[in-house]
């Protein structure tokens, strides 16, 4: 058993976080001992992250539960999962890798989340939420079966993570099997926004409670001993009024149901009580929860005393956003002989957010669904200013796009903002109940493409091929922000199945937005400018952007280039496509999306159905996963510029290669 503090507010003197080369130097350290390193690692964050930027506020309040579990443990061979990987910062620094601590998320540096090639410490690499559970008890079932070696099995999951239906499947399944596991179930209030629903309100009243939590015997005990024949009458009602009213009193039940031990709630700030508890799980032969409270963004004042707003503002920094361990003043505005600085265009994700609440305006019919991301997609201006229009299912992809299908059945015109890597999660939702029932949902992809630091977890590269196949769906993509204003008003005015709209992270190019929407002819593409007959470049989405800076380049060459949006991947402008192909020597398709099933793979299935001779070349993702690092650096490794389009058009052009599809 650990051993207990013997003075709460003092520390030992000078610096134990520089001798902890790895979770080795951590075993036979006493609470003092603890205390003090996670406190080292707190403020290395908060120096570190508050001058490159990164994910923050998480990792800030997992400082104690990081120490205690690599001083129980003896990973790689004990295995510890970390739900999402953004609050594993702590775990990295106490694995061999806090030197490299400046380079996360940048280009060739640390991965944002857990990565298995980085690093034997980190068992799973995963960037989306709610699935340690599940990997903890397969690993847990593979040790009994006698693969690898045995050892301890510990899942650490967020509340906001447990509104993840997944994670109830996993549970299910561990309290089924009985699979020896520990689950921390690190209670914050928050995942990115401040958690939503009924779980999310459960969890909320057991933690502000902690003496709500009673054993099984002892809340049974005490009802049956409540005076004025009360304990008697509740004898008489039976066992499942019992449970009912012991699972009120005792909120812990509620795993004691699914065959989970339940210890809690623990601070998660307090060494001398996180790693008793702890201890005791491991030991348990049998699945246990152990419920602590923390504080997302712990040790820094304006996430900790700024309340679930001040969490959800620091979930993240900027780069050079702390100084001195406080927020960077923003800095005076700039100006050049008196006059201010051009404003820069205004993210995707604002525009998006902006349109959709005058278009909620426009039909009453109209609402926003969000998965825990009500700033991330734009919601949040839809929440502030129609809050009858807006809804937050919590993590839980697979129901926000069922949720919209019901919507939709009554004749709502339910938009779901989501990213395009999480909207992968609810992949059969969209195929079976969506797209075979032709039902008005339209979904608004958010960080499509390559969105730079977080890396192959999150970017948006598959959502064209995933969705390409599927009967019923139109899928369009906007050059630039005013098209997308145009195409979020087309996409709730068709009434005649689902349509999904894909829009990168980042600025819009600076385009004037249009005061009113205007309808865009479904399956209708756009020629912007026309050259000589050589060489056409067709964009789709950002595709288009780089068409156009490619036909400039080669403009410069004495080569004229037609340009071509086609606006649309499903239905394909074949009418289009048919004139490119009759009037160029060469058809150049453009798109920010894997290029295995993608848009110009649609163009050539066309170009080959019907024996339309023209030479090919596609410009995309090639099939493997993209590294993490600023966009500009990732664009360039895959070849997605004007400099590098243009050059292989010119080889392409000398070479006279038939095609490359």
């Amino acid at each position: 058993m650990a051993k207990s503090k013997s003075n709460e507010n003092a520390l030992p003197s000078g610096s134990l976080l520089s001798g902890v080369d790895g979770p080795d130097d951590l075993s036979g350290l006493d609470d003092q001992q603890l205390q003090q390193i996670a406190q080292e690692v707190r403020e290395e964050l908060i120096d570190t992250v508050g001058e490159i930027g990164g994910h923050f506020g998480a990792n800030l309040g997992v400082c104690e539960l990081s120490v205690v579990l690599h001083a129980l443990l003896d990973s790689p061979t004990d295995k510890i999962l970390w739900d999402v990987g953004h609050q594993a910062y702590p775990h990295k620094i106490l694995t061999g890798r806090r030197d490299q601590l400046p380079t996360i998320r940048k280009y060739d540096g640390l991965a944002p989340f857990c990565a298995r090639f980085e690093s034997e410490h980190d068992i799973m690499g995963a960037g989306h939420a709610s699935t340690s559970i599940s990997y903890a008890v397969g690993l847990k079932e593979a040790m009994r079966m006698g693969s690898g070696p045995d050892g301890k099995v510990v899942a650490v999951i967020g509340d906001g993570s447990m509104t993840g239906g997944v994670a109830f499947e996993a549970i299910h399944n561990a309290g089924g099997l009985g699979s020896p596991i520990v689950v921390i179930l690190n209670d914050n209030g928050m995942s990115i926004s401040p958690n939503v629903g009924a779980l999310s309100r459960y969890f909320n009243r057991v933690r502000m409670n902690p003496k709500l939590y009673k054993a099984r015997d002892g809340a049974e005990s005490a009802l049956t001993k409540l005076p004025a024949g009360i304990g008697a009458a509740f004898e008489r009602f039976g066992p499942q009024f019992k449970e009912s009213v012991k699972a009120f009193w005792a909120p812990g039940l509620f795993w004691e149901e699914l065959d989970f031990a339940y210890i809690g709630v623990i601070d998660g700030h307090d060494v001398s009580e996180l790693r008793p508890a702890i201890e005791e799980a491991l030991a348990a032969d049998r699945p246990v929860v152990v419920h602590i409270a923390t504080v997302k963004g712990k040790g820094f004042a304006p996430a900790e005393e700024g309340g679930l707003e001040g969490m959800e503002q620091w979930h993240a920094v900027k780069p050079k956003g702390i100084t001195d361990r406080k927020p960077t003043a923003a800095p005076a505005k700039s100006t050049t002989n008196g006059a201010a600085m051009k404003k820069a265009p205004p993210q995707y994700t604002k525009v998006f957010g902006e349109a959709l609440v005058a278009e909620c305006k426009r039909d009453e019919r109209v609402v926003g669904i969000t998965a825990a991301m009500n700033s991330g997609t734009g919601l949040s201006i839809l929440q502030k200013e129609m809050p009858e229009h807006y809804f937050d299912v919590g993590i839980a992809e697979q129901h926000a796009v069922l949720f919209a299908s019901g919507l939709a059945l009554q004749g709502v015109k339910p938009v779901v903002a989501v990213y395009s890597t999480f909207l992968q999660r609810g992949f059969d939702q969209i195929v079976h109940d969506v797209c075979l029932q032709k039902l008005n949902v339209v979904f608004a992809m958010d960080r499509a493409g390559l969105v730079g630091d977080d890396g192959p977890t999150h970017h948006g590269a598959f959502d064209i091929s995933y969705l390409r196949p599927l009967p019923n769906i139109i899928l369009m993509a906007p050059r630039d922000e005013a098209v997308l204003v145009d195409m979020l008003h087309t996409a709730l005015l068709h009434d005649d199945g689902p349509v999904a709209i894909r829009y990168p992270r980042g600025e819009g190019v600076g385009v004037p937005l249009p005061k009113s929407p205007t309808a865009i002819d479904v399956g209708v593409g756009e020629v912007l400018s026309r050259g000589d007959g050589s060489v056409a470049l067709l964009g789709y989405g950002t595709g288009v952007g780089v068409a156009q800076g490619a036909a400039g380049v080669l403009a410069e060459q004495g080569v004229s280039a037609t340009v071509a949006d086609a606006r649309f991947a499903k239905p394909l402008d074949t009418e289009l496509v048919n004139e490119l192909a009759a009037e160029h020597e060469l058809l150049v398709t453009l798109e920010e999306g894997a290029l295995a099933g993608g848009f110009g793979s649609g163009v050539i299935e066309h170009l080959a159905d019907n024996a339309l001779p023209v030479s090919t070349l596609r410009v995309g993702i090639p099939d493997r996963y993209i590294t993490h690092g600023a966009p500009k650096l990732l664009h360039e490794e895959i070849g997605f510029t004007a400099d590098a389009v243009a050059r292989r058009i010119t080889e392409r052009m000398a070479s006279k290669t038939p095609s490359d599809a």
